[in-house]
């Protein structure tokens, strides 16, 4: 495979680096402004920026507040190269999660897994700050309780209650986001060598953490109304598993919903093969509260549910939950503690001064008016570009879709990613490893932009 070009802001930041290492730029000396640097180099200031945060970031120069960059007084190492943008490693979920924490002004990221910022940018997180800090200053600067913030706690039963699941908030554990939820429940239930069902294709990060486990990862085939039920029954009856991780609403990446039968028959084998369902809900904002939900079915007898708000609030927070069994959630949140002592209780108080505002609930309404439109739009972009969608949605964040031609995900993603357009390629939702697979996950939000299909004409 071929060697990936640096992309310009890459390049501006390595030779502005050689010039600081080889003492051509001196410590305490100014640099040109971000605009004087975009006109000599041809470029967009975004650009300049792009490089200026990665020399930043790497310790070769400071801001200084209303006088521009200086180069930094303290010997830094040289500059860091690994995120430059190269599939000369494989790509697996490690590469993909790299690419969601980078901002590349001069790539269109149609793997992205977010929102787009401007959907999210109403919420104004720097409003909460003073109610925040006046409700509680004395506990900011204490561990919080193992559970987690109560009022926010208490906020989330009643959310919870909209879906008609009913959890106490004993019964509720806050996380830092969804991701740790997961990580909570594999870290009690999995032991090297055990079988762990998941959809398939399914959550890229969660295999990660299985395999980390030492777990035995075996997915069940998501068709277009949820998992295959005879599938998941041979599975079920051949290896025994303890847990089955699902997404009913929302699928990432299929953008596929669960059925009310397929719930209901998931559940009959869960309860015939003593089976724990884990449905990660990280997409319920972007959803009607009508859509079904295998742990509404159960009231968590045998199901644990896990919610975020990384989609509808900020990433940046980290704020997510579980709600199962109380029995169970103290033992989690007891697993919690040992890895992590606590969760933030300052972003804990910050999402639930959000979620005491009215404006919450006209923002999420925005937010899923503005979905459907961008899931219409691009529906309507794929199939001209002569793409098969696997299920068209009225509303998801994602579309999962492959083109005539295009049989191998990763040399397309490859393919693209030397005309700076990132895809999230089929292959790195696979519970198999290296399976070679056509299908790509497609973010709505960035669908419109007219850089890929000039990418696709070369």
């Amino acid at each position: 495979m071929r060697t990936e070009k640096p992309s310009l802001s890459a390049t501006l930041a390595d030779n502005l680096a050689k010039q600081i290492t080889d003492g051509l730029l001196r410590a305490g000396e100014r640099l040109p402004s971000i605009r004087e640097y975009a006109e000599a180099n041809g470029c967009s200031k975004n650009t300049v920026i792009s490089a200026f945060d990665v020399l930043t970031a790497n310790g070769l120069i400071e801001p200084r507040r209303g006088s521009g960059f200086y180069v930094s007084s303290v010997t830094a190492p040289p500059l860091q190269t690994e995120d430059a943008p190269t599939l000369d490693r494989a790509m697996d979920s490690v590469w993909l999660m790299r690419e969601q924490l980078q901002s590349k002004p001069d790539f269109l990221n149609l793997g992205e897994g977010f929102p787009p910022m401007a959907w999210l940018e109403d919420t104004r997180l720097d409003h909460f700050h003073q109610r925040v800090v006046r409700t509680g200053v004395a506990s900011l600067f204490r561990y919080g309780s193992r559970f987690g913030y109560l009022p926010l706690r208490q906020h989330l039963q009643q959310k919870l209650a909209g879906y008609e699941i009913e959890a106490a908030p004993p019964q509720i554990v806050l996380t830092h986001g969804a991701n740790q939820a997961m990580d909570m429940v594999v870290r009690y239930f999995v032991r090297a060598g055990d079988t762990v069902l998941v959809d398939d294709p399914g959550y890229y990060a969660l295999f990660g953490k299985l395999k980390l486990s030492g777990a035995n990862i075996v997915g069940v085939p998501r068709g277009v109304d949820g998992p295959d039920i005879e599938a998941l029954e041979d599975r079920l009856r051949t290896h025994r598993p303890k847990l089955f991780f699902t997404q009913s609403v929302g699928h990432n990446p299929t953008a596929t919903d669960i059925s009310a039968a397929k719930a209901h028959r998931i559940l009959q084998l869960a309860e015939a093969y003593d089976l724990i369902v884990v449905e990660n809900d990280s997409l319920a904002d972007l959803k009607p509260r009508s859509a079904t939900r295998i742990c509404a079915l159960d009231q968590l007898r045998r199901t644990i549910y896990i919610g975020s708000f990384s989609k509808s609030v900020s990433a940046a927070l980290r704020v997510g939950f579980l709600a199962c069994d109380a029995a169970l959630a103290s033992d989690l949140a007891d697993v919690k503690m040992l890895t992590h002592v606590s969760s933030s209780e300052y972003c804990e108080r910050t999402l639930d001064a959000i979620l005491s505002d009215g404006h919450y609930l006209r923002h999420t309404n925005r937010l899923q008016e503005r979905l459907k439109r961008a899931t219409a739009n691009g529906v309507d972009i794929l199939t001209g570009l002569g793409a098969e969608i696997f299920k068209v949605s009225d509303q998801s964040l994602y579309l999962w879709a492959r083109f005539p031609g295009r049989d191998d995900s990763i040399a397309f993603a490859s393919e693209m990613l030397q005309r700076h357009v990132i895809l999230a390629p089929g292959t790195i939702f696979s519970a198999q490893a290296n399976r070679v697979s056509p299908w790509c996950r497609f973010n709505v939000g960035y669908l419109g932009d007219t850089r890929f299909s000039r990418a696709l004409d070369g």
